[in-house]
């Protein structure tokens, strides 16, 4: 490890065009200059466009993985074979590949590895606020964090070279603004991805506790080199102004900080794990006052405490939500908050898309009041009226587990009225697993696999169920009724989720068994399928409102009747099947 290589400006290039680029898209340009040759991940938003746009790169071995932890695996074995690898994930699924990956901060790499993990603060598409800069000090991994998408770029070209130099994984992290965010990136040709030699090292590589003692040894000296290293680093960037007020700020908050009071002294934090902490230690004695400005948890304030540096933050900020210059303005300035412009507007909460093959499925649920255990995916937007058929939703995979643990407390009466609910690629993501549980264990749990024949949430990636790869060519399609099958269970049904009787007659037998059913409600996406059927149409509308309990967006309910939209409605005919009248016509055959 070299003082002088680590601390020179070693993400600059001779530009050859300039680019309006997401940062998301940056992070891939810059990655496929740095001579990234292999690129696994699994989607999930906001980080889902990185592998997209990494996959139209000739140069680029690029796949979507079953998983998180997968895809991190698949991408450390490229780089200990000697070729630059990344895998991208959001912050959720850092916990899916948190076991390989804290090994590897022990065993090293061979080629640059860079693992890009994207945080949501306020939830936009998530399940939690999770920090990810936990996992860069629980691990002993360097973490970098751009502040727009020139920054993406040009960091992900030096996550690279300090992966190598350092013999480590690198983190770089991104929140939904920086990910979803354009700005000018000064782009260049892709640069040498010749191979590394590989060599059999096994003291290095197999991390038997014997090895793993010695090279946790390697992870302290490197994490104490690092710390020293991080105060002559450029990519953390002090520049004093006002000295009434001096703030640390890292990400997108330093642009929120530059507009909402431009006249203050900032130090920039490009790498926010280890802290540069002479350099904190030098800008706060420059300045009256120092703020720290952070999202999510307050980490930077609490090591700059925690080294005897007085500070604020947090208290002043909050630790929930996002951040923005307005908040900012208002807690640092007292200006008041700008009125919410859309506080007269009715409500209008996300709901599934006019003939999403998901709907008949909560509606069916709901109208036999069994207990539903739910899981990431569009089909989330079921527990909300009038499907109302969710009891509960924890995290990828967790349907399954969820659905036997409550067997398991409550007994097996109860799980014959309990419904594990999940779809196809997140079975494959960590639910085949769960599924063999319960049939190890002997559940009487029924498993409802909604196969709408993509990924879809995340805006329609291919998995190993849908037969295609990520350029869209065929690949090997996996048969998931003979792997529910393969698993143990003997009780597998396909059901077209449009025909209600069928579903419903489905769950009712599945759910009369003393052993672990499993249907698949098969029927592609909407968004998918680019049929066209005739609207359907109501006549005689006898204003029961039955229709309306399929939370349907074409079917709008006006002074007296129920209406059909014919600009929204697809001619599934579901509504056609509830209406106890014979009201409704459907479309031709869905």
């Amino acid at each position: 490890m070299n003082e002088m290589s680590i601390g020179a400006d070693q993400f600059s290039s001779n530009p050859v065009q300039r680019r309006l680029l997401l940062g998301n898209e940056a992070i891939a340009q810059g990655a496929w200059e740095a001579g990234v040759k292999v690129v696994a991940s699994y989607p999930g938003t906001p980080s889902t466009e990185i592998t997209e746009c990494i996959a139209n790169y000739p140069e680029v071995n690029c796949q979507w993985a079953p998983n998180e932890k997968v895809a991190s695996e698949v991408s450390f074995g490229a780089a200990m074979a000697g070729a630059r690898a990344m895998t991208c994930m959001k912050h959720v699924g850092v916990n899916v590949a948190a076991d390989p990956i804290f090994t590897s901060a022990y065993t090293g790499v061979n080629a640059g590895y860079v693992i890009v993990c994207a945080d949501d603060p306020a939830m936009h598409s998530s399940q939690n606020e999770q920090d990810s800069r936990y996992y860069a000090r629980a691990a002993h991994i360097p973490m970098l964090e751009p502040a727009d998408s020139n920054e993406c770029y040009a960091f992900t070209k030096l996550a690279f070279k300090l992966s190598e130099e350092l013999d480590t994984p690198v983190f770089v992290r991104l929140t939904t603004r920086i990910a979803h965010a354009r700005s000018v990136v000064s782009v260049a040709e892709r640069g040498d991805d010749q191979l590394r030699d590989y060599e059999k090292n096994p003291m290095k590589y197999v991390m038997m506790p014997g090895m793993a003692r010695k090279r946790h040894l390697h992870v302290e000296k490197r994490e104490e080199f690092l710390a020293e290293a991080a105060n002559h680093m450029p990519i953390n960037v002090a520049k004093i102004r006002d000295t009434s007020v001096g703030i640390v700020t890292s990400g997108v908050c330093y642009q929120y900080v530059r507009d909402a009071m431009p006249s203050a002294s900032t130090l920039k934090l490009g790498m926010v794990y280890p802290l540069p902490m002479e350099q904190i230690r030098e800008f706060a004695s420059k300045v009256d006052k120092l703020i720290v400005i952070e999202e999510l948890e307050g980490l930077i304030e609490k090591d700059i405490k925690a080294a005897g540096i007085e500070a604020e933050g947090k208290s002043i900020t909050g630790i929930q939500g996002e951040l923005s210059v307005e908040r900012l303005k208002n807690v640092l300035l007292g200006e008041p908050m700008p009125l919410d412009g859309g506080a007269q507007l009715p409500a209008r909460p996300p709901v599934l898309c006019p003939g999403c093959p998901h709907r008949g499925v909560f509606y069916v649920l709901n109208k036999l009041k069994v207990h539903v255990m739910g899981d990431i995916g569009c089909y989330t937007l079921a527990a909300l009226p009038p499907l109302s058929a969710i009891d509960a939703c924890l995290c990828m995979g967790a349907s399954i587990g969820m659905a036997s643990g409550a067997e398991r407390a409550r007994g097996k009466e109860f799980s014959k009225e309990t419904v594990a609910v999940l779809g196809d690629s997140t079975f494959i993501h960590s639910g085949i697993t769960s599924l063999i549980d319960a049939v190890y264990n002997q559940e009487s749990i029924t498993v409802m696999v909604l196969d709408n024949r993509i990924t879809g949430m995340t805006g329609h990636q291919q998995n190993p169920s849908t037969g295609k790869d990520i350029h869209n060519q065929p690949a090997p399609q996996l048969n998931i009724e003979q792997m529910c099958r393969a698993c143990g269970v003997n009780d597998v049904v396909v059901v077209d989720p449009f025909n209600l009787k069928e579903t419903e007659q489905a769950v009712r037998a599945a759910t009369r068994k003393d052993e672990v059913s499993v249907i698949i409600a098969r029927r592609p996406c909407a968004l998918l399928d680019k049929t066209l059927h005739p609207a359907c149409s109501i006549k005689n509308c006898k204003n029961c409102g039955l229709c309306m309990k399929l939370s349907c967006p074409a079917i709008e309910r006006h002074e007296g009747c129920v209406k059909i939209n014919p600009a929204l409605c697809i001619g599934c005919g579901m509504c056609a099947q509830v209406c106890p009248f014979g009201a409704i016509g459907s479309g031709e055959e869905a």
